[in-house]
């Protein structure tokens, strides 16, 4: 059933001054697994008690639901990788949700971060650390280096 049809079931039993309880008790006894919870028909009752006329919600601004899915996150994986140029904004159009959830599963999820205008993963997969480096870089601390021959920003414009 609609909220809209429970609202105006409370509102005719609230017309015909039955306590919230009652209206609840009603509610419950007829729509049994499908009736609205009892803060709702108190809220409600109280609403239409203090003269409330209309059984529609109250416009307002609402901020949009987003979930980050896996299938979100596997879409933003494949067009970065793809193209590892995407702007924020322009993965925001493809996929449909936020430019601040790009950013959380690009850096949260994916282990992303942006260098030299391109996404690349902050941390190497476990085939990348058995690749044998050409170049060793002494710093006191083991250091995994990926080398890797990116095209140049001259060859991606074509």
């Amino acid at each position: 059933m609609e909220k809209i049809e429970y609202l105006t079931v409370i509102k005719f039993l609230t017309k015909q001054e039955k306590t919230p309880q009652t209206v609840f008790q009603e509610m419950s006894a007829v729509y049994r697994d499908s009736a609205p919870g009892k803060t709702m028909i108190y809220k409600w009752h109280a609403l239409y008690k203090k003269g409330r006329d209309s059984i529609e919600d109250d416009s307002r601004l609402v901020r949009p639901i987003e979930a980050t899915t896996p299938e979100i996150i596997e879409k933003v994986e494949k067009l970065v990788l793809e193209n590892t140029r995407l702007k924020k904004k322009q993965l925001t159009t493809l996929v449909g949700v936020s430019e601040t959830t790009i950013v959380n599963i690009l850096h949260q999820h994916l282990g992303m971060t942006k260098v030299c205008a391109r996404w690349v993963t902050r941390i190497l997969s476990a085939d990348q650390k058995r690749e044998p480096v050409e170049a060793r870089i002494e710093t006191g601390n083991e250091t995994w280096v990926h080398h890797n021959e990116p095209e140049s920003k001259q060859e991606s414009i074509n």
